[in-house]
C-alpha cells in the first residue's frame, strides 16, 4: 500500500496503535478479590489465574483487598483504568446485594464496571440439626409455624449470602426464627452440627460431609430447580414457589473497557473454565460452572438488580 506522505503519519500511528492493541495483555494482569484469601471467590480467581496463564501468556496476579463486605476492592476495580489489567472477581452480594441496602455507595454494581464472563454459582442448600422432627421443607415450614421464635438459623454474617437466602425463606413462608451471625461459614455451620442453631443456609460443600455422617438433614437447595450436581435434592421452590436465589460470581473491569478485549477474555475464560479438569475441581467444590456472553451476564446483573431491590423492599430485609 502506497501511503502520501502527508497522511503517512496518522497512517502509521493508527497501525501502530492497532498492533499494540491486538497485544493485549503485553504485561501482567491484577485480579482484585474483595475478600480474604481462602474463601470460594479467592479460589476462583487463582484457578482461573493459573487457566489463563498458558494461554494468554502473561501472569495474572490476584490481589487480596478484603473489607466492608467487599465494597472497598470492588470500588477500587470501579475507579481503575479500563485498560483490561485490572479486573475483579465479584458475586451477587457486591454488584446487586449490597447496592440494594445501600444505595450511597461509592459505587455503582452495574454502571461503573464492564461484565466479562458470569464464571460460576455455588449450589447452596438449606439443611437442619437431626433434632428438628421434619423431613422436607413442607413440614419444615409447618413446624416452625407451630413453633415461632423457637428456631434458630446460622449464618456467615448480617447480610452475608446465606443470611439472605434465610431471610427471604423466612419471610415468604411466613416464618419467625431467631437469626445467629457468626464470624464466617465455618463456625456457623459448626454450631449447627452441634445443635447451637437448628437450620443453616450454606455452600454444599460445608453442609454434605455433615449430611453423610447423620449430623446435619438436607432438605433443599435454593435454585428455582433442582441442580445437576445434587439431582435427587428437592428445590425449596418445588414446595415455596418463586423462591430462587442463586449464589453467582463473574469476572469484570471498570466500565468502558475495550469490546475487542473484553471479547477475548470471555472467549478465553470461558474456554479455560469449561475443560473436563476445571470442571470437576469446581464440581468438587459444589460449584456450577457458566459459560456466558458479556451480553448474557448483563441482562443476568440487570434482573438480578430488580429482584434483590424489589426483596429488600418487600420483605423488609435489614442488615444489622
Amino acid at each position: 500500500m502506497i501511503i502520501n506522505n502527508i497522511f503517512r503519519p496518522f497512517w502509521w500511528g493508527l497501525l501502530f496503535a492497532t498492533a499494540a492493541h491486538g497485544a493485549y495483555p503485553e504485561k501482567p494482569v491484577r485480579i482484585i478479590v474483595p475478600f480474604p484469601p481462602g474463601g470460594s471467590a479467592d479460589i476462583l480467581a487463582r484457578t482461573l489465574g493459573n487457566k489463563l496463564h498458558p494461554v494468554l501468556r502473561q501472569v495474572f496476579i490476584v490481589d487480596n483487598r478484603a473489607g466492608a463486605a467487599g465494597n472497598i476492592g470492588t470500588d477500587l476495580v470501579a475507579k481503575s483504568k479500563p485498560d483490561g489489567y485490572t479486573l475483579l472477581v465479584g458475586l451477587m452480594n457486591t454488584h446487586v446485594v449490597n447496592q440494594a441496602f445501600n444505595a450511597n455507595l461509592p459505587f455503582k454494581g452495574v454502571d461503573d464496571f464492564t461484565p466479562v464472563a458470569n464464571l460460576a454459582a455455588v449450589v447452596t442448600t438449606m439443611a437442619i440439626h437431626p433434632s428438628v422432627p421434619v423431613s422436607n421443607v413442607k413440614q419444615f415450614i409447618a413446624f416452625a409455624k407451630a413453633n415461632p421464635g423457637k428456631l434458630a438459623y446460622a449464618t456467615a454474617g448480617s447480610g452475608s449470602s446465606n443470611h439472605l437466602c434465610a431471610a427471604v425463606f423466612e419471610k415468604m413462608a411466613g416464618l419467625r426464627m431467631l437469626h445467629i451471625p457468626y464470624k464466617g461459614g465455618a463456625p456457623a455451620t459448626l454450631d449447627t452440627v452441634t445443635g447451637q442453631a437448628q437450620v443453616i443456609f450454606t455452600a454444599a460443600t460445608q453442609t454434605l460431609p455433615h449430611v453423610k455422617t447423620g449430623r446435619l438433614k438436607l432438605l433443599g437447595v435454593t435454585r428455582g430447580q433442582r441442580v445437576s450436581l445434587l439431582p435427587d435434592v428437592p428445590a425449596i421452590a418445588e414446595t415455596l414457589p418463586g423462591y430462587d436465589i442463586v449464589v453467582w460470581f463473574g469476572l469484570f473491569g471498570p466500565a468502558g473497557m475495550p469490546k475487542d478485549i473484553t471479547a477475548r477474555l470471555n472467549t478465553e475464560v470461558n474456554r479455560v473454565m469449561n475443560t473436563p479438569e476445571t470442571k470437576k475441581t469446581m464440581e468438587d467444590m459444589g460449584v456450577e460452572v457458566y459459560n456466558a456472553t458479556p451480553e448474557q451476564f448483563l441482562d443476568t446483573l440487570r434482573k438480578e438488580t430488580a429482584y434483590w431491590n424489589k426483596a429488600v423492599r418487600e420483605y423488609s430485609l435489614k442488615v444489622d
